[in-house]
């Protein structure tokens, strides 16, 4: 076991160095990074500035430009070389790709994200910022989907055909065809002061009165925040994770072993949680880290947006659009190697759910 482990711990790192290897290369050489985008700001203040001050037409501005040399970046007319080389220094772009690949690999080996380029923050505070927002989203809304469907799933397969097992089928599909955002934008309607009723709060984590409550206070104010982002965020989960299980249990219970353990008079009860479970669980916590990685980092963004929580979900989102590399690398790293761990986790769930598992064959 401890030598299956140590094998699947050491070809994370390969995977690590692949992803991140791609995802470099091929942002690195995408048009418009940190420069541009910075001699895009320069260029385009300098000259709103020169025409307030000196009441020039646009297209004078263009052939006063002229007067130096080329750059080899679009816009950068009328810079002086040596500032575009102070600004390629700043990023780090004076150096080769692959130097500045090496060397991102370097500070990732002792936790060092680097600095954010247009944030003035390191990018591990920048992340440990955001964090409580995308694990209550996160947590919450993987947790209660699991705790949902599950059981859902192996009540329509023990009622497979009959009209429970049809109107379920039903809202689930229904649920998972309608948006996230959707969802969202007619909970704040209908509960959220649009024009209805006021339940909930518009916006945030917590009250600005949070720090003056009590603790149950706190916890209260936490959770009636959690409301309405988490519930749009179950609208679509249950279906995947109902229909499987769903399935997987119908594949058990029509095996050879299921009616043995019938015919020794074992209760329907026992033979579904004490046999079937076991084998019917396998599929569905394969796909617990994909799940969970997905909600956690990338399935928050639209709600974050919407009910104005500042989470990493948002935060990716705003470093691709700035082309803020160390915060977009940094939360790929992350998300990365989070998921690869869930899956070893997962491995070693594995023998708990079912004992007939046994990773000692693979230690040879």
């Amino acid at each position: 076991m401890l030598t299956y482990l140590a094998k699947r711990f050491l070809f994370l790192v390969p995977t690590l160095l692949g992803i991140l290897a791609v995802n470099f290369f091929v942002v690195q050489f995408a048009p418009g990074g940190p420069v541009e985008q910075t001699i895009a700001q320069m260029t385009g203040a300098n000259r709103s500035v020169l025409e307030r001050v000196s009441g020039a037409a646009p297209d004078e501005m263009r052939s006063a430009d002229t007067s130096v040399s080329q750059s080899i970046y679009k816009g950068a007319d009328g810079l002086d070389p040596a500032l575009i080389r102070q600004i390629e220094e700043y990023y780090g772009f004076d150096r080769p790709a692959g130097e500045r690949f090496l060397l991102m690999l370097k500070n990732y080996a002792t936790m060092n994200l680097g600095e954010s380029f247009f944030r003035d923050s390191t990018v591990t505070d920048l992340i440990l910022e955001k964090m409580p927002v995308s694990i209550s989203l996160g947590l919450w809304s993987t947790l209660i989907i699991y705790l949902v469907s599950i059981p859902l799933g192996i009540a329509k397969a023990v009622r497979s055909g009959s009209r429970f097992d049809v109107w379920t089928t039903t809202a689930v599909i229904t649920g998972n065809a309608i948006p996230t955002f959707l969802f969202a934008v007619v909970l704040i309607i209908f509960t959220a002061g649009g024009r209805y009723l006021q339940w909930f709060p518009l916006r945030g984590l917590t009250s600005p009165n949070f720090d003056d409550l009590s603790l149950a206070g706190q916890i209260l104010d936490y959770f009636w925040h959690m409301i309405l982002p988490v519930t749009s965020m179950l609208l679509g989960g249950f279906a995947g994770l109902t229909l499987l299980t769903k399935n997987c249990f119908l594949d058990e219970i029509g095996k050879l072993y299921v009616m043995t353990a019938r015919a020794k008079g074992l209760t329907e009860k026992r033979v579904l949680y004490g046999h079937v479970f076991r084998n019917a669980m396998l599929l569905v916590i394969s796909g617990l880290p994909a799940a969970f990685i997905g909600i956690f980092f990338t399935g928050s963004l639209l709600v974050e947006v919407i009910f104005s929580l500042d989470g990493l979900g948002l935060m990716g989102f705003e470093a691709a659009m700035e082309r803020d590399y160390p915060v977009m690398f940094a939360t790929l790293y992350i998300s990365s190697l989070i998921g690869l761990v869930m899956k070893v986790v997962c491995d070693i769930t594995y023998m708990f759910v079912d004992p007939r598992i046994n990773f000692n064959s693979f230690d040879s």
